[in-house]
C-alpha cells in the first residue's frame, strides 16, 4: 500500500505545523546557549541537562580554576551547536514525517 496525494499533503502540512522553528532555536541558542536552552527546545533533554550542569559547575568551580575549562567546553559546545541546529530540526521533521506516514499506512491496510 502507498499513500495517495491527499494523504501525502496532509502529512506534509502536519510536519510543517509541528516542526520546530529555526528562528526560535537560534534565539534560544543566542540568549541561553550556555544553559542548553536550544537543546531543551529541540527535544534533546539529556544533552541539555548535561550542558546546563557543565555551565553551573563551571561557575561554581571558577574560583579554583577548574571552572574555566568547563566554561570553555560549554562555549565550544554551544559554538558547534550553531552549525548543528538546522540538522537537528530536519531530523525532528523526518521523525514526525515517519510517524505520520506509518500511521497512515496502518489505516490504509485492509482488515
Amino acid at each position: 500500500m502507498s499513500l495517495d496525494t491527499q494523504q501525502f499533503m496532509l502529512i506534509e502540512q502536519r510536519v510543517t505545523n509541528e516542526a520546530k522553528s529555526t528562528g526560535a532555536a537560534y534565539l534560544l541558542w543566542f540568549f541561553l546557549g550556555g544553559l542548553g536552552g536550544h537543546r531543551f527546545y529541540l527535544g534533546r533533554v539529556v544533552s541539555g541537562i548535561l550542558m546546563l550542569l557543565l555551565f553551573v559547575f563551571g561557575w561554581i568551580l571558577l574560583p579554583v580554576g577548574v571552572g574555566v575549562f568547563l566554561l570553555i567546553l560549554v562555549g565550544l559546545w554551544a559554538l558547534v551547536d550553531a552549525f548543528l541546529i538546522p540538522g537537528m530540526i530536519q531530523r525532528h521533521k523526518n521523525r514526525i514525517r515517519t510517524e505520520l506516514t506509518n500511521q497512515a499506512l496502518k489505516l490504509n491496510q485492509p482488515n
